[in-house]
């Protein structure tokens, strides 16, 4: 009996290294700095969600009723609220394929390319891009906080805004240095 129970949990330990979770950790010959700025990048758009998320709900977070209606919130422009917190998540979570195994390797749960390794060029053209996309967006954000529209948040609404927008602006020199040590690390290897 003994013997059976070994065997079925070292077996259940095979099957969970060999799953899904065996993707989320760091691939060897990623330095300490670059693992933190990786995290760091996938977190810098939590904040802006967060804040975001009660507008999707119709909640105003400082913004006047008629800056509200002019928005559409709520209505479609809640769905667009909400598509643009899971495209922002989405896309800084994306920054750890840089430092982990399905930035190297696509899962294998993905159609057509599942178990294929990640060219170089590819990763690094699209964290490129991404880096591009961010810089234009952190761009927009020093505009918007400069030039304020009317009915925009005041006070500590304003304040509480900028808190929360403030951590993208690391996004883009994060993803820069990331990016950076991938494609070095990958084309010593």
């Amino acid at each position: 009996m003994t013997t059976t129970l070994i065997e079925t949990a070292s077996a259940g330990v095979q099957v969970q290294r060999g799953g899904w979770k065996a993707g989320f950790h760091t691939v060897p010959g990623v330095p300490r700095w670059a693992r933190w700025a990786a995290h760091a990048a996938a977190l810098t758009t939590l904040p802006s969600a967060l804040w975001r998320l009660p507008m999707a709900w119709g909640f105003g977070m400082g913004f006047t009723d008629e800056a509200m209606v002019e928005l559409h919130v709520p209505g479609w422009g809640s769905a667009y609220v909400v598509a643009l917190i899971l495209l922002s998540e989405v896309a800084s979570f994306a920054t750890l394929g840089l430092i982990q195994p399905w930035g190297e390797r696509f899962p294998r749960w993905m159609a057509f390319v599942g178990g294929r390794r990640v060219s170089v060029r590819f990763a690094v053209t699209t964290a490129t891009l991404g880096v591009v996309a961010v810089l234009l967006y952190a761009a927009g954000y020093f505009y918007t906080w400069t030039h304020r529209s009317p009915g925009s948040p005041t006070g500590a609404w304003a304040w509480l805004m900028n808190a929360s927008f403030a951590p993208v602006v690391l996004w883009g020199p994060l993803l820069i240095a990331v990016t950076v040590h991938y494609y070095r690390r990958r084309r010593a290897a």
